[in-house]
Order: structure tokens, then sequence, then C-alpha cells
């Protein structure tokens, strides 16, 4: 029995070589960027995914059963904010805020695409009607407000309704007396609403110091891969506990950027 255990991991080793090979031949050609290298593992998709630390290959029902975590380096792939939502929160009690407000191009900005269309395309893609999702449920009995954003929506960048959205949930939170988790995966501000993006760093900060400091209220931040811009120089790094996800790329700045 032992023997035949043993036997059946060596086979899986080779397989996921095999795989792996003819991955890196078929991709070769093209260098993904730092950022599309996490993104383009992508749970949902095909039965196989290849962890970007290791290259292990992974059978995505295994992947999810140990919560999106690759079981040969412990590297953690990228999720969905449902899928967060789901490994955080209790069954049968999550209740979402504000789950249809979407944005509108009040700017009408273009750049190779318009930014209706993009707001269009991204709700398409991933059913959501902006970039956060925000409501209350219990985490293991404990009622808490948290707020979870979405790569997979134009990079999680924080426009005007990402910051309406999180800004409502702290003020509910501060109301209720709840304690706040805010859980990131973010470009930054949303450039193609310009100077309103902006107004949203101050906006989520000044009632986070209503419900921390005046009120003495719990706010977890938790950044993942990745958190940067706006994002990281406001509400990001303003929580009285900080619990980065392991190897999650936090900056102002991305390496992009800077060069």
């Amino acid at each position: 029995m032992a023997t035949s255990v043993i036997n059946w991991f060596e086979d899986r080793r080779k397989f996921s070589g095999l795989i792996g090979s003819f991955l890196e031949e078929a991709t070769k050609s093209s260098t993904p960027s730092e950022g599309d290298r996490r993104v383009s593992v992508n749970a949902n998709k095909g039965l196989w995914a290849r962890c970007d630390n290791c290259g292990n290959m992974l059978h995505v029902k295994f992947s999810k059963q140990n919560r999106s975590v690759c079981e040969e380096c412990g590297y953690h792939l990228s999720m969905s904010s449902m899928e967060r939502i789901e490994l955080s929160i209790d069954p049968n009690t999550w209740i979402p805020l504000d789950e249809d407000t979407s944005a509108r191009d009040v700017l009408s900005f273009s750049d190779e695409d318009s930014h209706e269309n993009r707001i269009l395309l991204s709700q398409e893609k991933t059913g959501l009607a902006d970039a956060v999702q925000t409501g209350i449920g219990y985490l293991n009995g404990t009622l808490i407000a948290p707020g979870v954003m979405d790569f997979n929506f134009m990079g999680g960048s924080m426009g005007s309704v990402v910051g309406e959205k999180i800004t409502r949930l702290i003020e509910y939170a501060t109301q209720k007396l709840l304690p706040l988790v805010l859980i990131r995966a973010s470009g930054g501000a949303r450039m193609q609403e310009g100077t309103l993006s902006l107004m949203q760093m101050a906006k989520i900060s000044s009632v986070l110091q209503l419900h921390q400091v005046q009120k003495k209220l719990l706010y977890i931040s938790v950044p993942t891969y990745p958190t940067t811009g706006g994002v990281t120089a406001s509400f990001g790094m303003l929580g009285d506990i900080i619990i980065a996800e392991s190897k999650a790329y936090i900056a102002f700045a991305g390496k992009r950027v800077i060069e």
C-alpha cells in the first residue's frame, strides 16, 4: 500500500513536470509583466493552475480545498472577492451592502478605449458592479463589517464608487459599533476618473478617524497581491492591525511606474 502511494506521487510529479515544460515552451516567446504573472493563474478556468512562485502544477479542485495556497511552496494564488468572502465569512451569514452601485463616466474619459466601455466589460467579466464588495457577516461567530476589493475588476482600481462604498461601510460599522476588516487587492486610484478618484483617499481616511480615534473601534487591514498606489497611501496603511498576505506585492509606485 505504501509503495503504491509513493508511486502515485512520483507519477504525479512527472506529469506536472511534463505539463510545466510544455507551458514553458509555449509561453517563452512572451515575457509577461510582474503583475500579469500573478493574474494569469486563475483557479476558475480549466482543471489545472500553475504556481507563479515554484512552477508546480496544481489541480484546481485540490487547490481550492487548500484555500488557493500552493501545496509545494506555500505561495498564495490570486483569488476573486467572492472566493475570499466564502473563505472568511461563516456560511449563509453574508449580507451585501450597496451591491448595485456602479460608476458613471462623468469625465467622458477615453484612451485606447472609453472608460464607460471598460466598466461594462469588467462588469460582464466579474459579475460585479465595481471593484469592491462590502457588507456584513459573521467571522467565527463574531459580526464584522468586511470590504473586499477585486483585482479582476479594472485592476481593483479605486474610483468614486469604490470610495463611496467603503466610506458607507465604515460609517455603518461606526454606527453599529462593529469591527471593520478591509481586504485589498488594488493597483491604486482609478486614473480614468482623475481628481474624483484622488478625493476618495481623503474621504475614506476621514471617516476612519471617526471609527478608530473617536469611537475606539477596531480596523484590521489585509493587503494582498497587489496593493499599490492611492490605496496604499490612504486607508491601506491606517489599520490598527495590518495582516499581509504571504509574499504580497505592497508598494506605493509599482515597478513599471518607477521605471
